[in-house]
């Protein structure tokens, strides 16, 4: 059975930075590419940014690129979301995601983390 439980989500200043993590169990980590989406209230959850089982490749929504860098450690079992320069537009529920293919969501989904940012 597959768990993501991701964490480090919290409240920031805009400008500031914030780095969340996913760990993952149940699976074979390195044999999945990992992805990150958030849901803002009253919108759907989009797309931020996928990363592939080495690590070698990552493919993120124009709306973060430049701002936010996905990465994993598969000796961990854990993919990351290192959030910079984050914007009150930022605010919402985090999700990790095993096994996205390109910008569309598997099944698989950790129980999300909070992130506001206040201007």
């Amino acid at each position: 059975q597959v768990q993501l439980a991701e964490s480090g989500g919290g409240l920031v200043q805009a400008g500031g930075s914030l780095r969340l993590s996913c760990a993952a169990s149940g699976r074979t980590f390195s044999n999945y590419a990992m992805g990150w989406f958030r849901q803002a209230p009253g919108k759907e959850r989009e797309f931020l940014a996928a990363i592939i089982r080495g690590g070698g490749s990552q493919l993120y929504a124009d709306s973060v690129k430049g701002r936010f860098t996905i990465s994993r450690d598969n000796a961990k079992n854990t993919a990351y979301l290192q959030m910079d320069s984050l914007k009150p537009e930022d605010t919402a529920v985090y999700y990790c995601n095993l096994d996205p293919y390109g910008t569309t969501p598997s099944t698989y989904w950790g129980q999300g983390t909070q992130v506001t940012v206040s201007s």
